[in-house]
């Protein structure tokens, strides 16, 4: 079973049907998943597919499911930062040895 926010599910019959592998939902088997579901950012049919897994409420603070979906939003704003800045140093080097590179 997983917690995401303060639902559990049990996943157990879905493991062999993850995209990712049943290994990515073993390592947070049993806890509170819900800032790694949210910084995979999954799609509108996972989350619809997750449904089918409902078994129970979690009896978890408010303020703990808030506090750790936010943290998730903002890693994976982050990440996606991350390419964009990456993106533009490949494009700045490529520029650069268009340049300078027959100089050399």
């Amino acid at each position: 079973w997983i917690i995401i926010e303060d639902r559990v599910y049990d996943v157990t019959k879905y493991l062999d049907d993850h995209p990712g592998g049943p290994e990515i939902i073993c390592d947070v088997a049993g806890k509170d998943a819900t800032e790694e579901f949210e910084y995979t950012g999954h799609s509108a049919e996972a989350r619809d597919i997750l449904k089918e897994y409902l078994i129970g409420k979690a009896e978890i603070d408010p303020a703990k499911v808030a506090l750790k979906k936010q943290k998730a939003e903002a890693k994976a704003a982050g990440s996606s930062s991350n390419f964009v800045i990456i993106a533009f140093l490949i494009a700045l080097a490529a520029a650069i040895f268009a340049i300078y590179g027959e100089q050399i």
